[in-house]
């Protein structure tokens, strides 16, 4: 079991450059087998997630060819099943999208019921709900999803509540579907607007994505391309945060500065100085954070995946906070292991109250998701002492080389797979 052992109080300094989006990638990567061509994909993550998603393609028959660590070629041609119950692939929530994907190629697809954080309630029925107006029938039993059409139809969609999963499903199985089709209250988050931009240069008709009606025109057939990924704007947040924390100087490179504007105001409001390029933001960090109110909203406001980021920064500033999560009812489970470092935070429902504390001491924690787990290293970084982080696994579902570009930020952090080199460890960094 690998952990991260950080020595904290440690301003971080320098230039990291950001990776591609994970959440882009994975609804790129499925939506690749949608043609018989061969599809580059360029800036893919090599985070668990997209392994993950990428051994599920291959075991339905595509072919998957690493051109290097982040190039990928997909070529969905040799497809021969379209039943995806491979045993890793309940472990990652983007499972669902090959529903949409081989729905809207073969008109049919079959789908183990998806994993991922345990976070909250993260329902699919807009997934399902999606796949009916468009004319096909669906059922779950024995732990998959079958859908199945004889021609898949456009049809005019509203869904009820905003869902980023829902939209680039159905989004998918659209771009193939005989007619129009139009998504009404659809999400307009960065990933989206890639995912329909990757299915445009396929030879798919989307119009409207980034805003909430998107409109499709079915096409007979999509093609092969060449496309790169965006920015991760995820990955950029966290080391935004990790450099307030640490009254850093940090400059965040790759990135698109718009995609990030709600948690850059929220920096300002604390007392950061951040400063703004094409592609680029630098953060610079104070010892003298003021407190603010954060509520989480879906795009363009404050992102739930940056909420714990947040939260371990508001835990050392100046006064009381308030974080409100409006997205996933259990994204607060990360604050028992910060409050062993000394914070003071007390959850009630869904908002989180924030009395800051002068300073974090190291402890052993337990990383209970893939952003709560970016939280507690922020917090350890930030802290007084050396801490431990157990349950890494989850951190390396969207981060990365986290460890290797914290370091080359001067942060003092290992990682190791076994107790006796965690003490070997703490005795040589303590």
């Amino acid at each position: 079991m690998e952990q991260f052992i950080i020595k904290g109080g440690v301003p971080l300094h320098g230039e990291v450059s950001i990776g591609g989006a994970k959440n882009a990638a994975l609804g790129i990567l499925a939506a690749a087998i949608m043609t018989d061509e061969t599809v580059t994909i360029e800036n893919v993550p090599n985070v668990r997630d997209t392994r993950v998603l990428l051994q599920a393609i291959e075991g339905i028959g595509a072919k998957v060819k690493f051109v290097s660590n982040n190039t990928i070629e997909i070529n969905g041609g040799s497809i021969c099943d379209v039943i995806v119950d491979y045993e890793y692939i309940r472990k990652i929530r983007a499972s669902y999208y090959l529903l949409g994907a081989l729905l809207g190629k073969y008109n049919k697809s079959q789908v183990a019921l998806p994993g991922g954080c345990n976070i909250g309630s993260r329902p699919i029925d807009q997934h399902l709900k999606g796949f009916r107006a468009l004319g096909a029938t669906v059922d779950i039993s024995h732990g998959m999803i079958n859908t199945s059409a004889e021609q898949l139809v456009g049809g005019h969609i509203y869904f009820d509540v905003v869902s980023v999963g829902a939209t680039i499903n159905v989004m998918m199985a659209a771009c193939l579907a005989e007619g129009n089709t139009i998504l009404e209250n659809a999400a307009k988050e960065p990933h989206i607007v890639d995912v329909a931009n990757f299915l445009n240069s396929m030879g798919a008709n989307i119009k409207g994505a980034g805003t909430d009606i998107i409109r499709i025109k079915g096409v007979e057939k999509l093609h092969g391309t060449t496309y790169s990924i965006i920015p991760d704007q995820i990955e950029a947040g966290t080391f935004m945060c990790a450099a307030a924390a640490t009254a850093g100087d940090v400059l965040i490179k790759n990135i698109i500065p718009k995609h990030l504007e709600s948690l850059t105001a929220k920096l300002i409001e604390i007392g950061c100085t951040v400063e703004e390029f094409d592609d680029a933001i630098r953060v610079v960090g104070t010892e003298n954070l003021q407190s603010t109110n954060v509520k989480t909203l879906p795009y363009p406001g404050f992102p739930t995946d940056m909420q714990p980021q947040m939260a371990a920064v508001l835990s050392i500033a100046k006064g009381s906070s308030m974080i409100i999560e409006s997205i996933f009812e259990n994204r607060f489970k990360y604050v028992d292991e910060i409050v062993r470092m000394g914070a003071k935070i007390k959850v009630e429902g869904n908002t989180a109250y924030v009395e800051g504390v002068e300073k974090l001491t190291g402890a052993q924690m337990s990383s209970p998701d893939l952003r709560a787990g970016a939280a507690l290293v922020i917090a350890a970084l930030s802290a007084e002492g050396i801490s431990q982080i157990d349950e890494i696994e989850y951190i390396q579902r969207g981060y990365e080389d986290f460890e290797i570009k914290l370091q080359d930020l001067g942060a003092i952090i290992e990682r190791i797979d076994s107790e006796k080199e965690a003490l070997k460890t703490k005795l040589k960094i303590g």
